[in-house]
């Protein structure tokens, strides 16, 4: 097992004597296992060890016992040791458990250089994670099952030891007389997990005892089948993205199958376990709004949602708080816009008699100012109104800016040069019929920053 460990290492590049690996330490067989293995490698290649503990605090006294339990082997084996109890107030479940721990890894993670996650998943525990997914119901991507190497905040988590059975590591434990934490939780069938584990696994057993490591094929191939899948959806993905969102009407003309392929994988990649019909869902919600102008939003988790019009779609992680921006121009100058790190000049047009207008999206416009240099750079306010381009009248800007699809989550942060309630530019949305140049520019406006969401 030693020499399947040091192989692993080898193969991700990772021997070197600048490197720390943080172990997550939760002192049962796997664990124990691990955390021997890395700490006989370092002795060869010098690499630093710090295990990782996190007492969930759900089983009273017995959480701390094995706490001290850890706390004991690692002082005994010279490893460094870090600890943390989470509150009891803390929900009791798998995915709180999981999270809170990944989040404690991570965190101790960003104290060390060159560090490195490692936890201590085995092939049983991948044989496991499938069973449950396929109940679940999941795709190619979610039968690979754990993957050896993994990105979580911009660290690395590693698991050598998934090749190897639970058998296995059981009896390295043995053979080198670690004796690990039993925890009892771990027998509870009214987790998911433990129910897979002493309750169906059992049965697959009775059909074929290498069970465990049948279905841990299973998650191979699908691998190599998903391999050949993301070569054929990146050229996809070329065509349909533009700038982080993805573009509605292109996305229209895929088959089904492969829109919802790309919907799982948006889900994958914030971290979120969904099953099949929860993908449905989100699809459906799709086909019902991609002809939308203003949009739709939909709520992915508590704090994720998905927006899309009739142009492109895209993930919200959060809902932006309104900035209350105001800043006078009353005379050509550049003037700095702190609050969102950008800039806005108003310049005397200098150019030549031909010019080429940029769209009315863009975030330069030349325009013809007739009235008086005193304005406002400002957010939006109730009351606003504008003359919008090329239209007789005057029209809410509510109304203009729903006229344009603006994202009711956009709103609140569009910049806008105005006097009083009117609006002469809605910077990357539209300018005012008032700033139409007639004879030649006299200014030129510029803005360099975000100026949505």
């Amino acid at each position: 097992m030693i020499e399947i460990v040091e192989n692993f290492l080898k193969k991700y590049d990772l021997i070197s004597s600048e490197n720390t690996f943080l172990v997550g330490f939760s002192g049962g067989c796997d664990s124990m296992a691990l955390l021997d293995i890395l700490k006989t490698l370092s002795k060869k290649h010098r690499f630093k060890v710090v295990a990782a503990h996190l007492n969930h605090n759900w089983r009273g006294e017995e959480s701390l016992q094995e706490e001290k339990n850890c706390e004991k082997f690692c002082k005994k084996n010279k490893i460094e040791y870090v600890c943390q109890t989470l509150e009891n107030t803390v929900d009791k479940s798998e995915n709180t458990a999981r999270e809170a721990r990944y989040k404690f890894f991570v965190s101790l993670a960003k104290k060390y250089k060159n560090c490195s996650i490692f936890t201590a998943h085995s092939a049983s525990d991948n044989a496991e994670t499938l069973i449950y997914r396929i109940i679940k119901g999941t795709g190619i991507k979610g039968l690979q099952g754990i993957l050896p190497e993994r990105k979580i905040d911009g660290h690395s988590v590693f698991r050598p030891l998934l090749g190897l059975a639970r058998e296995e590591i059981e009896g390295y434990c043995i053979s080198r007389g670690l004796v690990a934490n039993t925890d009892s939780s771990n027998f509870d069938t009214n987790y998911k997990r433990n129910f897979i584990r002493h309750k169906i696994m059992p049965l697959f057993k009775e059909i074929n005892y290498s069970a465990p490591m049948a279905i841990v094929s299973l998650a191979k191939i699908a691998s190599n089948q998903n391999k050949i899948v993301e070569e054929y959806l990146n050229l996809i993905k070329s065509e349909i993205y533009c700038e982080g969102k993805i573009l509605t009407p292109k996305f229209k003309n895929l088959s089904k199958e492969v829109r919802q392929k790309i919907i799982y994988d948006r889900v994958l990649e914030h971290n979120l376990d969904y099953d099949f019909k929860k993908i449905k869902s989100i699809s459906d919600f799709i086909e019902e709004n991609w002809n939308s102008k203003a949009g739709s939003r939909y709520s992915v988790t508590s704090d994720l949602w998905l927006f899309i019009n009739k142009e492109n779609m895209y993930l919200i992680d959060k809902l932006q708080n309104k900035k209350n921006i105001s800043i006078k121009i009353n005379k050509e100058g550049e003037y700095k816009i702190p609050e969102i790190e950008g800039a806005f000049s108003l310049q005397k047009y200098k150019g030549a008699e031909k010019i080429e207008f940029p769209c009315e999206n863009a975030l330069c416009a030349y325009v013809e100012i007739k009235v008086k240099i005193d304005f406002e750079l400002r957010t939006r306010k109730e009351g606003d109104f504008i003359n919008p381009f090329g239209m007789k009248g005057t029209m809410k800007l509510k109304k203009y800016l729903n006229s344009k699809g603006v994202a009711q989550h956009e709103k609140d942060s569009l910049l806008m040069l105005c006097s009083g309630s009117e609006v002469f530019w809605v910077i990357g949305v539209g300018l005012s019929d008032k700033f139409k140049v007639v004879n030649k520019p006299s200014h030129v406006l510029e803005f360099r920053g975000k100026c949505r969401g």
